[in-house]
């Protein structure tokens, strides 16, 4: 089956008005949660995840939607736009999945692993979609995503060094488990794919008779 026949292979994805309504929609709400943080004195970050506490916990849900200032949002912008755009390619259905579990393995391995610091931002969760496209090519065989993802790394390959320890404001943590995410989220979803390729080109049972 070539690249055009297989869902799984798309570049792009298929309902393009919704995937830019839907990532557009969510980085309008980091904005507003940002806008409410500085009109507000809630100080919204401490909601964030505070590694190996209980009350830390919930943070996992609160984390990627929080931001240290216009700045620290800034700067994450332009990676969730264009790499949760790409990541939609699968169709909603699959970004879900892909998106909750970076979400959710990012979140804990902070949690697990992460510093004294309250942990905040969606660049984990950025460079989850990262490698989720990166890698997605080569489990698919797949030479137009594999392109893309050259394209990519060409651009953004830089990023992938924040898995490692260096700046102390910044969480590597959050990038390293971010990555490993989306390198799981893409296994995930080329399993699911291979198995409802196998199962739709099973022949029918014959008819009893």
């Amino acid at each position: 089956m070539n690249d055009e026949k297989r869902p799984g292979t798309r570049i792009l994805p298929p309902n393009p008005r919704q995937a830019a309504i839907v990532i557009g929609g969510f980085a309008v709400l980091l904005y507003l949660i940002e806008l409410i943080d500085a009109i507000l004195p809630a100080n919204l970050d401490r909601f964030g995840i505070e590694a190996r506490t209980v009350s830390g916990l919930d943070g996992i849900l609160w984390a990627p939607l929080l931001h240290h200032g216009w700045g620290h949002l800034l700067s994450n912008t332009l990676p969730v736009l264009l790499f949760g755009f790409l990541a939609l390619s699968g169709g909603l259905r699959q970004w879900i999945m892909v998106t909750a579990t970076i979400w959710l393995v990012s979140g804990i391995g902070v949690w697990l692993a992460g510093g004294s610091a309250v942990t905040v931002g969606a660049s984990g969760l950025a460079l989850g979609w990262l490698t989720f496209l990166l890698v997605r090519g080569i489990f698919n065989r797949s030479f137009p995503q594999l392109l893309v993802a050259v394209v990519l790394f060409v651009y953004w390959g830089g990023t992938l060094l924040g898995v490692l320890p260096g700046d102390p404001g910044v969480s590597w943590q959050g990038h390293l488990f971010g990555a490993g995410a989306g390198v799981l989220a893409a296994w995930l979803v080329t399993v699911a794919g291979r198995r409802a390729d196998a199962k739709a080109a099973a022949p029918a049972p014959a008819p009893a008779e």
